[in-house]
């Protein structure tokens, strides 16, 4: 496993959420309080929404606006707006392996899939007592 410390270039004063940077493959251990970005989470609801579709197109587009116009259709909308804002975050940042265990959008752990002890790391790097 390979372990780096980086530090990202956007500052924030204040210590916040961490987040943690992966996909369905890497599993994580501890996360706690913090903010799960699976960048795969996207391809897996347009799955769900695709499933067992028909050939034809229009009778598929219909079959997708159905779905979309149930409760739990509205719910996946909501979830697929999260999946790409997440997507969008972790790329703002840079992120190239996963997993990533991020602070205050600047200190970011790569290669630990155990949060509690990248956030010990962040925490030396930055020297802030444990």
């Amino acid at each position: 496993m390979v372990l780096s410390l980086a530090f990202l270039s956007i500052t924030t004063f204040t210590q916040a959420q961490p987040w943690v940077i992966t996909d369905q493959a890497h599993s994580i251990t501890s996360p706690g309080p913090a903010r799960i970005i699976l960048l795969d989470q996207q391809q897996h609801l347009e799955a769900e929404l695709s499933r067992a579709l028909p050939t034809n197109p229009h009778q598929a587009a219909a079959i997708i606006q159905s779905r979309l116009n149930t409760p739990s259709g509205k719910h996946l909308q909501t979830d697929l707006a999260k999946a790409q804002q997440d997507l969008t975050d972790a790329w703002s940042l840079g992120i190239t392996k996963i997993p990533a265990v991020v602070v205050d959008r600047r200190y970011v752990v790569y290669g630990e899939p155990d949060v509690a002890k990248a956030l010990v790391l962040i925490n030396n790097a930055k020297g802030q007592p444990q």
